[in-house]
Order: structure tokens, then sequence, then C-alpha cells
């Protein structure tokens, strides 16, 4: 049996082979286009289990299967999946686009909204009928023929580029690599960082050292490499990825220009002014000039704390470092100078008691206090060796979800970090006839974290622990979601600018000496973190807190302007764009050749577009919630308080998409948002 074409259980990764996509692929949009098709037949009823059931039910089927090969193509990119994967992205977005602007189905979701049935049916269908009148709308379903056929070309095209950007800057990040026998070129770099360096090179059948564009690799060499000539190389060679400075075939000016046009075009299509506004309309935030303003108070405010830091980074470079200009490949090497001088620790210590088998006792024992849960590991076929697998149980031993964790950066995977969704929880009939079934959802947690070398367990920076933390929200909120309809079930349905609420209000508590001292152990010794050098991490929580919003609040900005008020059929690009904001925005203005559009995927592959302000906007969020837990610490001794969690998990994770965030944030915390605590935790209160 064709492994994608089995929904009985978990993928088979095992048994996954590249001729199998396009047979089950086809097949599998057969079967929702006769759904489709039973669904707008003039004797279909239209009421929910008529005709909406069945056509979720062959939806979810498509999504399952997709979905394995889509996030194959993420995590261990080939030439043949890669080729298989491009040959039926066309037919899957050419469906979906079909789908939204099917006048008929339409017709029958606005006449089951008019019924008296409507009120008969739970919140969550309600609020799923409504939004799919809302993305019928968006989907062009009320477009003439003519504007509608166009409509559908635009968003193949855009599937297609978004696929070409991710893919340019994947090949254009892997064709990059600095071979070095000179152990001076390399004073300063840690020396598990060496050893990862070394074993590269030998796998490539070289001497000495290799150095790659991937962020473990990267990273420690622009933060500790003493030989300036070097980061300047590797800091050249990175903001310059898939642009006109590389090979011509990678380069994503072109498609950035096709893709803002194609986006201008669908939005006037659909009787917008903007790309912004349309992405605006299914988020919490009402225009782009709400957005803007929350984006230009956000930076008044953290404008004259990041140019104090950088008054402080310039001075010490120059007294300390003998560096007279700073230059943008130094800012990370002079900042962690800089703060090894006043906090008297730096990362590459912090690491050594971060090794991974107790960073992930330590996480899974904050879920289990937190929502009286067990995580146990697993078993389950798998894409990579490396990549675990877990079950979660609640306290009478039901499972509630499991997840797989594939940590490590690797060539076929793409940068970054991610949660995607494998199954979704929702009700289902039973076969046996003994009632309904609940299906547990399942979640894929991605990391891009240096691999275990030389024996000893992949060590993490805090940094990277701060990720994981992250990652783990959005699962819990995929996981622990007690909705049981499809659409608005995890994180389906839930506004883009709410859904980092629960993963970043998770990061809050890699800040709390209660969780921290249960997930460290020195690789070395064995022993715990200090509590004299957290409460250094501690003091240095906001180092340069400023110049960090501000550089947020600059990407967040320019992404709203390129898709409200940048005219992309002009002269200008999106480079002069840029730079235009960095005037206007940035402390630290990197130097001319700097093409960090070329490689800003989260707008031009990730689905962030229009909505990159979202970390921003949801970190309101998550800092006032988490207020929550510090408002109950005293009382409690500590702000690990089940009772608190278990209201988070009921009022905010529960819900899924079910009900509109707000509403959710309310309910648990009993009033509108305040910005108060963002600011607090970031030292500008």
């Amino acid at each position: 049996m064709n492994p994608l074409l089995d929904f009985s259980g978990l993928p088979r990764f095992a048994d996954f082979r590249t001729e199998y996509v396009t047979p089950a692929i086809d097949e599998l949009l057969a079967a929702c286009r006769a759904a489709v098709k039973q669904a707008e037949a003039p004797d279909t009823p239209p009421e929910w289990d008529a005709f909406v059931a069945p056509l979720e039910d062959a939806n979810e089927r498509l999504g399952r299967a997709w979905g394995q090969v889509s996030h194959l193509h993420s995590v261990m990119d080939s030439p043949e999946l890669r080729e298989v994967y491009n040959a039926n992205l066309p037919k899957i977005t050419v469906y979906y686009a079909e789908l939204g602007q099917n006048a008929a189905l339409f017709a029958k979701y606005k006449a089951l909204a008019a019924s008296p049935a409507f009120a008969t049916l739970s919140p969550a269908r309600r609020k799923i009928v409504e939004n799919e009148l809302r993305d019928f709308r968006l989907g062009g379903a009320e477009l003439p023929a003519d504007r509608k056929a166009r409509f559908m070309q635009v968003q193949e095209e855009l599937a297609q580029l978004s696929a070409k950007f991710e893919e340019n800057l994947l090949d254009a990040t892997n064709d990059f690599a600095h071979y070095t026998e000179d152990a001076g070129e390399l004073a300063g770099v840690p020396a598990d960082v060496l050893e990862m360096m070394r074993a590269a090179a030998e796998a490539d059948g070289k001497p000495g050292w290799k150095i790659t564009l991937q962020m473990p690799s990267y990273l420690p060499v622009m933060q500790y490499a003493d030989r300036r000539s070097l980061r300047e190389t590797l800091y050249r060679a990175y903001v310059t990825r898939a642009s006109e400075f590389g090979k011509a075939d990678w380069d994503n000016t072109p498609l950035i220009k096709k893709i803002l046009r194609l986006r201008r075009e669908a939005a006037e299509l659909l009787g917008f002014g903007s790309y912004a506004e349309v992405s605006l309309e299914a988020k919490m935030a009402d225009t782009p000039a709400q957005v803007l303003k929350f984006l230009d108070e956000l930076a008044a405010r953290a404008r004259p704390y990041a140019e104090k830091d950088f008054a402080e980074m310039k001075a010490f470079a120059a007294s300390e470092l003998g560096l007279d200009t700073l230059e943008a490949w130094d800012n990370a090497y002079v900042s962690e100078k800089l703060r090894v001088a006043r906090y008297s620790f730096s990362d590459q210590e912090v690491k050594q008691y971060f090794p991974e088998p107790r960073v992930l006792a330590g996480l899974f024992k904050l879920v289990e206090t937190l929502y009286g849960l067990f995580i146990r590991e697993d078993q389950a076929p798998v894409w990579h060796p490396d990549v675990k697998f877990y079950t979660l149980y609640d306290r009478a031993g039901q499972r509630i979800g499991q997840f797989y964790l594939d940590l490590y950066a690797r060539a076929s995977k793409r940068g970054g970090a991610w949660m995607d969704d494998v199954i979704t929880r929702r009700r289902l009939p039973s076969t046996d006839g003994g009632g309904n079934t609940i299906q547990t959802p399942v979640a894929y947690l991605n990391c891009n974290f240096s691999a275990p070398v030389g024996g000893k367990p992949a060590l993490f920076t805090h940094d990277e622990v701060i990720t994981l933390f992250h990652e783990t929200g959005h699962g819990l909120h995929h996981l622990l979601t007690q909705v049981e309809d499809l659409g608005v079930s995890g994180i389906n349905g839930v506004e883009w600018d709410a859904v980092e609420l629960p993963s970043q209000f998770m990061e809050n508590f890699c800040w709390e000496w209660d969780v921290l001292k249960h997930m460290t152990a020195h690789v070395d010794t064995g022993a715990a973190l200090p509590r004299e050098l957290f409460d250094k991490m501690l003091a240095a929580k906001n180092f340069q807190a400023g110049l960090q919003m501000l550089r947020q609040i600059e990407f967040a900005s320019f992404d709203m302007h390129l898709h409200d008020d940048f005219d992309p059929n002009g002269d200008r690009t999106a480079q002069n764009l840029i730079e235009d904001i960095r005037r206007q925005v940035a402390v630290i203005v990197p130097p001319a050749y700097n093409r960090f559009p070329n490689n800003f995927s989260h707008i031009f592959a990730g689905g962030y577009a229009a909505g990159y302000y979202s970390y921003k906007w949801a970190e309101v969020l998550s800092a006032d919630a988490y207020a929550l837990f510090e408002d109950e610490a005293e009382g409690y001794g500590g702000v690990l308080n089940p009772e608190v969690g278990h209201r988070f998990w009921s009022e905010i994770l529960a819900q899924g998409g079910a009900r509109p965030a707000l509403e959710s944030f309310k309910a648990f915390r009993g009033r509108e948002p305040a910005i108060d605590a963002l600011l607090r935790h970031n030292g500008m209160a």
C-alpha cells in the first residue's frame, strides 16, 4: 500500500519513496474533487453533516499526505524530492484556489449560516462557518469568471515562487564553505565548535577545519573569532546569500519583485488597496495604519535604550579592543566581549551547563508541573536517525498527543526553527459502532542546533534553550487543544498575530531559577548551574534589549510598508525600501551590500507576509499573560503554579481558534491586554 494513503496512524517515514508522491496526490485530489462535487450538488442540503463533514474528511487526508511531503522537503531535501515536490505543488495550489472560488460551495455555506440549524451548531462549528465565509471572499469566490481565472493563476505562480525562494536560499547557504588549516585563523573559537568544524572537514575528506553558513558554525565565528578578516568574510557571505553577488540562478531579487507584484495584483482583484489589507482580514489588528502606529510607538520607547546600547559598544570597542570604527562584522564579537567584561560570564561558559538530556528533562518537568501531564520517549518511524519521538499522557494514563523532535542542523534541512502539525485533534465516528473516538494530535518540532561531537551530548546555548521552549509552546498549542472540529482545533483558525502568544509565553520560564535548576548539569563535572552564574545571566537578560527590539521593529516595519504603501511596479526596489526604513528606525546601519530582503524567507516563503509584526504584537499578549503567573507567585511560592497553568491551558491552549484570541486572552487575564509587562520584561519600564 502507498504509505502516503495510509491514515490509520503515524506517517510511515521508513517506507517513503519519492515515486509514491504523485500517484498518492493524484488519487487524493480526485477524491477531494469528488467530495466537492457531491457537496455542491443541488440535492445536497446545506447542513453540516451533509456537506461540511465529508469535505473536511477529504481535505484532511490530502493535507496529511501533502504535509508529509512538505515536511520532508524542509528537513531531508534532495534533488529527487525537490523535483517531485515542485511537480505536485501547482496541483495542490490549483485545487485550494478552485476551492476558495467555488461559488456553489460559497452559496451552501451562506445558506447554512442563514438557516435555523446554524444556531444549534456548537460555537466551534459556527466559528468555522464564519471563517469559511470570510475565506471564500478572500479566495475570490465573488469575482467574475475572467478575474477568477487570473486570481487562480496568481495563486499558483506565488506558490511556485515562494518554494523557489526557499530553495535558492538553502542552495546558497550550502554552497559556501571556508576551509582552513591555520589554527591561528580560528583563535577565540570555542573548542567544541572547533571539534564540529574539524569533523565537517573530515567528512569532506579535507584536513583542518570547515566553516559553513549554517547557524551552529556561522554564529560562533561571528561571536568569538578574534581574526577580524575571517568575521568579515563570513559576514559578507551570509548577508549576500541568494543575491546578485552569488550565482545568478540563485538570485532572489527578481523573485521578490514578482512576488510583490503578484500579491498586489491579487489584492486589487479582490477589491483591496494593498496586500497588507488582505492579510489583516484574518488577524487581530484592523488596519496597516494601526500596525504601523503600534510599531512606531514601540520604536520610540526602545530607541533611547538602543542608542545607549550602541554608544556603550562603540566606547568599549575603542577603549578595550582597539577598534576605532565598529563594522557590521564586529557587532556580535564586541557585544560578547562587552557582556563578559560587564557580567563576568560568556555564552560559552553557560553552554557547558545545558547538555541536551538535562535540557529536555527540565523542559518536560515544566510541562508536567504546569499542566499535570507526563512526557515519555516513544517509538515511531522517523526520517533521520537523530529524530526522537515522544508521547504526552494525562494523569489517568490517557494519551493526549505525540511529537517528533528534530533538533540538529544538516545540509538537507532549511534554516531556523519551526513547529508543524502532523495530525490534528478531532472527533471521529467509531468504526465498530461504539460511539465516537478522539483522534489525538501529533506535531513536528524542528530546530537547527549543533549535533553531538566527540562522544559528548549536544550542548545548547541559553538562546537555543529559549528557541526550544518557544517551539514547544507552539507544539503545546497544537497538542493541548480540547476542540474537536478540525477547522479551529489546535492552531487552526487562530489569528496569525496571536499564534505566537503560547510560544513566546514559554520563553519566560527560561529565566526562572525554579525551572533552570532542574535542567542544568555541567557536561564534564555534572555540577548544576551555580546560582551566582544564573544571577549574572539574569542581570544580563536585557543586555542590548533596545538594539534587539529595534531590529525586530525594523523588519516588521519593512514587511508592513512593503505590502501596504510600496509600489511593486515602480522604479524603487525592496532593497531601497529597507534602506529607507533603516534610516528612520535603525541605530546600527549595515553595509550597502547587505541583502537582507533576499533571505527574509519569513515573508517571502513562510506565511508571515504583512504579518511579521505578529512577533511584537503577540509579545504584548504573552508578557501580559505571564505577568499573571508573576502576580500569583508570592502567594503560591513561585511561578510554577499549576492552578494558573490549568487556567492558561483551559482558556488559551484548549480553545484553539474556536473563539477570537482577544476573548480567550480576556477570559484568562480578566481584562484587555496591556503593554506594561512587555516593557518591564525588556528593562524599559
